[in-house]
């Protein structure tokens, strides 16, 4: 019969001490440069879906102010008053 090999467990290189992670790791004013980089950065993309949504409402207005006699009776149908 074959001999079955005991395998060891790899304990990590440093050890965890319990209360020490890297949240607490981290200096105050390094948490802080990260929180207020995130704010700018949520700051920015909210300003870009801005822009989106005022870009996307202008080319609605353009294209309806821009539509011809005809796509205006195929969307709205005829509905005028028969004389």
């Amino acid at each position: 019969m074959a001999k079955k090999k005991q395998r060891q467990s790899v304990k990590p290189a440093v050890p965890k001490e319990e209360g020490n992670g890297l949240f607490e790791q981290l200096s105050s004013d390094v948490l802080a440069k990260l929180k207020e980089t995130k704010k700018q950065l949520v700051a920015a993309e909210q300003e870009k879906e801005e822009e989106r949504q005022a870009q996307l409402l202008f080319e609605k207005k353009q294209k309806e102010k821009n539509k011809s006699f005809e796509e205006l009776l195929d969307e709205y149908g005829y509905g005028g008053s028969k004389f």
